[in-house]
C-alpha cells in the first residue's frame, strides 16, 4: 500500500524511526524474570472450563425452542468458546515441554471442533514478533489499517463474519480436493492455511515434526467439517446454523479485538521494539469489559510485544510492576488506553481522510 498524504507518510516514517528506550526494555526484563513460567494449574482448568461452558451453552441454544433463551445461550456460548479459542495464541509462545499435553488437548477439545487447529497459527504468529518483520509487508498479522480507505474497516469485520463458511470450505472441500491435485495443494498450503490478515502473506510448506502435527490436525478438522455438513441430513439445519452463528459472533469479536490491538500506523518500515510497543495497545484495569473482549491476557497486547514469553496469567502482575517502577515520561505509559471504542474511533477518524 502506498500512502500519498505527505503528513501521514511523515508520521509513519517518524514512528518507524523511534529509537529503543533502554530503561523501559531493561525494566521489562529485570522486573519480570521470574514470571515467565507457564502454570499448568491455571492453563488447564481455564481452558477446560471455558470449553465446557461454551459447548453446554451451544447445546442449549440448539435444543431450546424459546427465542430469548436461544439468544442467551448463544451469547454465553460465543463468549466462552471465544475464550477457549484464544488459547491458540498461548500455544505459539509456550516453550516446548512447559505444558505437557496441552497442545494435543487444546486441539482435540477446541481447535478441531472450531476448525482452527493450531497449525493455522503456529509458525505464523511468531513472524509477527520478529524484529525485522513487524509492520512490514512480510508480517502476516499487519495491515496499515489506519492509513487505508474508510471502507476497509467494515470489510475487515465482514470478512470475519464469514469465517465459519470459509473454514468449512477450507477443510470439507479444499483439503480432500487438494490431496488429489498437487498444484491445488501447494496453493492451499501457501494461501489458505494461516490465520493471518495480510492477504499478500504466503506460507511455506511445513517440515519435520511440525508437518506431522499439521497432517493429523488437518485430517481431524476435515472430518469434523464433513460431519458438520452431514449433520443437516440427520438433524436438519438448526444445529449447523446455530453453530455457524455462534462461531461467526466469536470471530467478529476477535476481529474487533484485532482492530484495536495495534494503531496500524506503520507503512512498511522495520521498527524498533519500542516503536512496536507504541504501535500496540494495552487496555489495563480498571476497564471493566476488556477481560471479556480481550481474554487470556490479550488486553495487554503492547506489553506482550515487550515480553512475548510471559504467560497470560502473569501479564497483569508484570504491568503493575512496570507502571509502579517506570517514570511518568516513560514510553510504557503511552501504550495504555481506556477501552475498545475510543480506539475504534481513532482508527476510523484516521481513515476518513483517505477518501
Amino acid at each position: 500500500m502506498t500512502v500519498h498524504d505527505p503528513l501521514i507518510a511523515a508520521a509513519s516514517r517518524t514512528k518507524s524511526a523511534i529509537p529503543d528506550d533502554a530503561a523501559m526494555l531493561r525494566a521489562a526484563a529485570d522486573l519480570t524474570r521470574e514470571l515467565s513460567t507457564a502454570r499448568p494449574a491455571i492453563y488447564w482448568p481455564d481452558m477446560l472450563a471455558s470449553a465446557l461452558v461454551g459447548y453446554a451453552a451451544l447445546a442449549g441454544a440448539i435444543l431450546t425452542g424459546d427465542a430469548a433463551l436461544m439468544l442467551a445461550f448463544g451469547l454465553a456460548a460465543m463468549l466462552a468458546l471465544y475464550r477457549a479459542a484464544s488459547f491458540i495464541h498461548e500455544l505459539t509462545h509456550i516453550r516446548k515441554g512447559a505444558l505437557p499435553g496441552f497442545r494435543l488437548g487444546w486441539n482435540l477439545i477446541v481447535g478441531i471442533p472450531l476448525m482452527i487447529p493450531s497449525f493455522m497459527y503456529e509458525e505464523v504468529h511468531t513472524q509477527h514478533h520478529a524484529r525485522t518483520r513487524y509492520g512490514t509487508a512480510n508480517d502476516p498479522e499487519y495491515l496499515p489499517l489506519a492509513l487505508m480507505k474508510p471502507w476497509s474497516l467494515p470489510l475487515f469485520i465482514l470478512v470475519a463474519a464469514l469465517a465459519p463458511l470459509g473454514l468449512i470450505l477450507r477443510f470439507a472441500v479444499l483439503t480432500p480436493l487438494s490431496l488429489m491435485v498437487p498444484p491445488l495443494r501447494r496453493r492451499v498450503v501457501a494461501e489458505f492455511s494461516a490465520l493471518s490478515i495480510n492477504p499478500a502473506y504466503r506460507r511455506r510448506a511445513p517440515e519435520g515434526d511440525f508437518a506431522r502435527q499439521w497432517m493429523w490436525q488437518e485430517a481431524g478438522a476435515c472430518l469434523f467439517a464433513l460431519a458438520l455438513v452431514g449433520s443437516i441430513f440427520a438433524f436438519g439445519w438448526k444445529p449447523l446454523l446455530t453453530y455457524m452463528a455462534v462461531h461467526s459472533g466469536m470471530t467478529v469479536i476477535n476481529q474487533l479485538r484485532t482492530l484495536v490491538a495495534h494503531l496500524w500506523e506503520n507503512e512498511g518500515e522495520a521498527m524498533t521494539v519500542t516503536a512496536q510497543y507504541l504501535d500496540s495497545v494495552n487496555v489495563p484495569p480498571p476497564s471493566p469489559f476488556a477481560a471479556i473482549w480481550a481474554p487470556v491476557g490479550l488486553r495487554y497486547h503492547a506489553l506482550h510485544h515487550l515480553l512475548p514469553s510471559v504467560p497470560y496469567h502473569a501479564l497483569g502482575e508484570a504491568h503493575k510492576r512496570l507502571v509502579a517502577t517506570l517514570a511518568s515520561d516513560s514510553p510504557y505509559h503511552k501504550g495504555n488506553y481506556p477501552g475498545m471504542w475510543p480506539l475504534v474511533g481513532k482508527i476510523a477518524r484516521s481513515t476518513m481522510g483517505k477518501r
